[in-house]
C-alpha cells in the first residue's frame, strides 16, 4: 500500500520591487503610458536632429517660397510639410525647434527645482519670521497673472532666450517652494526625523539626506507638469518676440512668423500649434501618471 505524500507547501509570491510596483501603477494609465512614449519620441527626435532633418533649420529657397505640404497640390517630396514664407523646410525646423523648446522646459524645470527646493527646505526648517518673509514673497508672486509676470521680467531683462528661460523659472517657483515646504512640515514630525535628531545629525543633514528624498514624489510630479508649462509659456513669449529671436527655430517663433500667412498658407501655423499641443498634452499625461503612481492614496 503506497504511502499518500503531504501536500507540498506554497511558497508565497514575493512582493514585487519597488520599480516594478510603480511600473505596474503607471502602466495602468494608458494615457500615461502614451504621453511617455510621445515625450521619448520628442527627446529622440531633439537628440538626434541634425541627422534626422532632411535640411538645416535656416537654409532658404528663394524657388520654393510657402510650398504647401507634399500631399497638396504644388507640393513636393522635398518639402514634406511644405516651407514657410522664405523657403525654409518646415518639417526641418520643428524637428530642430523640438531641440530648443525641451532645452528650454527642462533648464526651466531645473532652476526653478533648485531655487524652490532650497527655499522651501529654509521655509519648513527655520519657520518664524523667515518662513513668513519666504511664503509671502511667493504668494505675491502667485496672484500676479503668471504670463503678464513673464513679460515684465524680459521687458526688463531684455528679449531673448535665456531671459525668457529665467523669467519663466520665476513665473512657476512658487510652486516648488510650496510643495518642498508642506513636504517639509509634514516629514519633520515623524519619528526617523526625531531619531536622527537626537542621534546629533545637524540641520543641513536633516535637509538634505533625512528629509528631502521623502520629499521626491510629489517634486517629482511637478516637475513633469511643469515642463510643459515652460514649453507652452516660453511658446507664448516667443510669439510676443521677446523670447527666442529669429530665424531660431523655437515653435512659438515660428507661430510669430507665420501670423501674416494664416488665411492663404494654412501649413506654415498648423504644424508648429500641433507641435506645441503635442508636446504639453504628452507630459500633462505623463504628469498624471507619475501621480497616481507615486501617490500611494491614489494607486489604482
Amino acid at each position: 500500500m503506497s504511502a499518500v505524500l503531504p501536500p507540498a507547501a506554497t511558497v508565497p509570491a514575493a512582493p514585487p520591487g519597488p520599480l516594478r510596483e510603480f511600473w505596474i501603477s503607471f502602466s495602468a494609465n494608458k494615457g500615461a503610458v502614451g504621453g511617455m512614449a510621445v515625450v521619448a519620441f520628442l527627446l529622440l527626435l531633439a537628440l538626434f536632429a541634425p541627422w534626422i532633418a532632411p535640411h538645416a533649420p535656416d537654409v532658404t529657397n528663394s524657388a520654393a517660397f510657402l510650398k504647401p505640404p507634399a500631399w497638396q497640390e504644388g507640393g513636393s517630396v522635398q518639402y514634406l510639410l511644405g516651407t514657410d514664407a522664405i523657403g525654409r523646410d518646415i518639417l526641418s525646423r520643428l524637428i530642430w525647434g523640438s531641440r530648443l523648446s525641451l532645452s528650454i522646459g527642462l533648464a526651466v524645470v531645473a532652476i526653478a527645482m533648485a531655487v524652490g527646493i532650497a527655499l522651501g527646505l529654509v521655509a519648513g526648517f527655520a519657520r518664524g519670521i523667515t518662513e513668513i518673509t519666504i511664503m509671502r514673497f511667493m504668494d505675491i508672486l502667485l496672484t500676479l497673472p503668471s504670463l503678464l509676470l513673464a513679460i515684465v521680467i524680459v521687458a526688463i531683462l531684455g528679449p531673448g532666450l535665456v531671459n525668457a528661460m529665467l523669467a519663466v523659472a520665476v513665473v512657476v517657483l512658487p510652486h516648488y517652494v510650496r510643495i518642498t515646504r508642506a513636504a517639509v512640515i509634514a516629514e519633520t514630525s515623524r519619528d526617523y526625523v526625531t531619531a536622527a535628531r537626537v542621534s546629533g545629525a545637524g540641520t543641513l543633514r536633516l535637509m538634505f539626506s533625512e528629509v528631502l528624498p521623502n520629499c521626491a514624489a510629489p517634486l517629482i510630479v511637478q516637475a513633469s507638469l511643469g515642463v510643459s508649462t515652460a514649453i507652452l509659456d516660453a511658446a507664448a513669449l516667443g510669439f510676443l518676440g521677446l523670447g527666442a529671436q529669429p530665424p531660431s527655430p523655437e515653435w512659438g517663433t515660428m507661430l510669430a512668423d507665420a501670423r501674416e500667412f494664416v488665411l492663404r498658407a494654412w501649413w506654415v501655423v498648423t504644424f508648429p500649434g500641433l507641435m506645441i499641443l503635442v508636446a504639453v498634452l504628452a507630459f500633462n499625461l505623463m504628469g498624471d501618471g507619475l501621480r497616481d503612481a507615486l501617490d500611494p492614496k491614489l494607486k489604482r
